[in-house]
């Protein structure tokens, strides 16, 4: 059960941490200003094997309707994406990525419309940048010099997944043997240095909770790492960048309700500080974040 003595006894233990600002930016021609409002990011999906069906789209034309009314709802960056994270999910070739992806990016940013593209591939990358990809939403860790150098040459910038392994598509068990968010803390520092080295400098650090690791199907297990992430987030902005989540969906505690996951989920992600929200269900989440603020 979360209670307000663990929150309190989680604050005390990291009291430095909870004053800690991070660097904040510009992306295309919109600042952000994520120490005093947090950003949204919806989210388009492209691949019929995507799980949340009401972010699938089967055309470029539905995609880019999807992002635009989105946008209107109150999305700051559209993410969009070729392939599903999920174990079973086919693998896209860079071909069957790209074909599928630019004439989406390109019409968004026709529409002066911020846009994410969540893959691991450099040809995708490159496809992607140069069709006006604002943001590399980078799902692996192989290749990262290669890939930081095209966001930097691009004036673009990168989301840092957290992933113990290869890419997103090949994870196996997550290592639970430490604190996962002092693991993470010392993963973000190294690929943060590796970016600022190849030249990236508008980055953000995202912990991967919707990745698909074989010991976090267990629904209790799951969850009680992803609620304790979203805590100790802000644990993680004193290494001076905003963070990125992606809002989960427990199946097994919501069931029909299953599209109210994601607002239960943002609350905790804003007590922890996050910086920016990805989520399918844009509107829920920033009336979660204007009530929020009241307060």
């Amino acid at each position: 059960m979360l209670t307000l003595e663990y929150l309190a006894d989680l604050l005390a233990q990291h009291r430095s941490a909870g004053q800690a600002r991070v660097k904040e930016f510009r992306i295309g021609d919109q600042a952000f200003a994520f120490n005093s409002r947090p950003a949204v990011m919806g989210v388009v999906n492209l691949s019929t094997d995507s799980w949340y069906r009401e972010s699938v789209c089967l055309s470029a034309e539905q995609a880019i309707q999807r992002g635009k009314v989105q946008h209107e709802q109150g999305a700051d960056i559209i993410d969009v994406g070729a392939e599903s994270t999920l174990a079973h999910a086919a693998r896209v070739d860079d071909a069957g990525q790209n074909s599928k992806l630019l004439p989406v990016i390109r019409g968004l940013r026709a529409a002066n419309i911020l846009v994410s593209v969540e893959t691991y591939q450099p040809a995708v990358t490159r496809a992607c940048l140069e069709a006006g990809a604002n943001i590399l939403n980078l799902t692996g860790t192989d290749r990262s010099d290669e890939l930081f150098r095209m966001v930097a040459a691009h004036d673009a910038a990168v989301i840092i997944c957290y992933v113990q392994g290869k890419n997103v598509r090949e994870v196996g068990d997550f290592n639970f043997t430490a604190d996962s968010t002092a693991m993470m803390r010392d993963y973000f520092a190294r690929q943060i240095e590796i970016a600022q080295r190849n030249g990236v400098e508008k980055i953000f650090i995202d912990p991967g909770l919707g990745f698909y690791y074989r010991n976090l199907q267990d629904s209790a297990i799951r969850v009680r790492h992803q609620m304790t992430t979203f805590l100790n987030t802000f644990r993680l902005r004193e290494l001076g960048f905003p963070t990125c989540h992606a809002l989960p969906h427990a199946f097994e505690y919501f069931g029909d309700e299953v599209r109210s996951a994601e607002p239960f989920f943002a609350v905790l992600a804003a007590l922890g500080k996050t910086d920016l929200f990805r989520t399918h269900e844009v509107p829920r989440i920033r009336a979660v974040l204007k009530t929020l603020k009241n307060f």
